[in-house]
């Protein structure tokens, strides 16, 4: 089992457990806060099931119907983890208006909302894990799973810090002014996530800074080779796609013009492990005298 699909396991687990501590915690109080703050937990679920059943798909080798490997289906998961986030917000706005309908006082509320601060750490921890995993292993998955659950944790202090209000306060309606605000916290936090899935959707390039690296690597290892032009990324979760046209002197011959490309892809394999090179070799007539100039 690899540790994208082992630590996708784990999110189910903990979010099973961190449901079930914010579900005690409603059910003892009666907040429609502490109620809404579980179904922001529902969802961390669903979205840990979507993430799980991502990364397995996305470790699939690549196939004749699929050439490209399965790496975007980890984007089709964060995409999914959106929906259900929008969903979940609808669901809390309607509990928040019941609680304007209706409001009640709370029952043992410094019980429930020590219980819900306990699952709040948990999910600190855990989301601390899976986002800086997620950027190691190269995830998207699990790296929005983990954003996701930051986002849950935020919200989950401002709902205790709220709940505390209302106790201070006696105004037993800034319940309902917190589920209304857990709603809109996470619909927010659902569609930055949706906005950055479809960016891989649609073959986003590396970011700046690893683009200079390719670039120098290709520099660096090119001796022998005139330029390098034409020079395309493309990311598809762990993988990334690199393609270019490498400039090579006309009598040289394929033996030699193969140990440069050798050279190159040995490099930029360094800079990422999944990358997928593709170089497409022509003679000094083809020449540009543009992009990365070897000589």
């Amino acid at each position: 089992m690899s540790q994208t699909i082992r630590l996708a396991f784990i999110s189910i687990a903990v979010a099973l457990g961190v449901l079930a501590l914010k579900l005690w915690a409603a059910w003892l109080t009666g907040s429609v806060a502490l109620l809404s703050d579980a179904l922001e937990s529902v969802v961390n679920l669903a979205t840990a099931l979507a993430a799980l059943i991502a990364v397995r798909l996305a470790a699939r080798p690549a196939t004749a119907a699929m050439p490209y490997g399965y790496h975007k289906a980890e984007y089709f998961s964060a995409v999914i983890e959106g929906v259900f986030i929008v969903v979940a917000a609808l669901l809390i706005f309607y509990q928040a208006w019941q609680g304007f309908l209706d409001p009640r006082p709370l029952d043992a509320p410094w019980q429930g909302i020590g219980i819900s601060m306990v699952a709040s750490v948990i999910n600190a921890v855990w989301c601390a894990v899976l986002i800086r995993q997620g950027r190691r292993l190269q995830s998207p998955a699990l790296e929005a799973d983990g954003h996701h659950l930051w986002t849950d944790v935020v919200s989950s202090v401002g709902v205790a810090v709220g709940l505390v209000l209302v106790i201070w306060t006696g105004i037993a309606v800034l319940d309902a002014v917190l589920a209304a605000l857990v709603g809109l916290n996470i619909l927010w936090s659902g569609s930055r996530l949706v906005a950055r899935s479809v960016g891989g959707l649609m073959d986003v390039a590396v970011p700046e800074e690893q683009m200079a690296q390719i670039r120098e690597a290709i520099s660096a290892n090119a001796d022998g080779a005139i330029e390098a032009h034409d020079l395309r990324t493309r990311q598809a979760g762990r993988a990334t796609f690199i393609d270019f046209h490498l400039v090579v002197p006309g009598t040289m011959n394929v033996e030699d013009a193969h140990i440069i490309c050798d050279r190159i892809e040995a490099a930029l394999h360094k800079i990422s492990a999944e990358a997928q090179v593709t170089i497409h070799v022509e003679p000094e007539e083809k020449a540009k005298h543009s992009g990365i100039v070897v000589l």
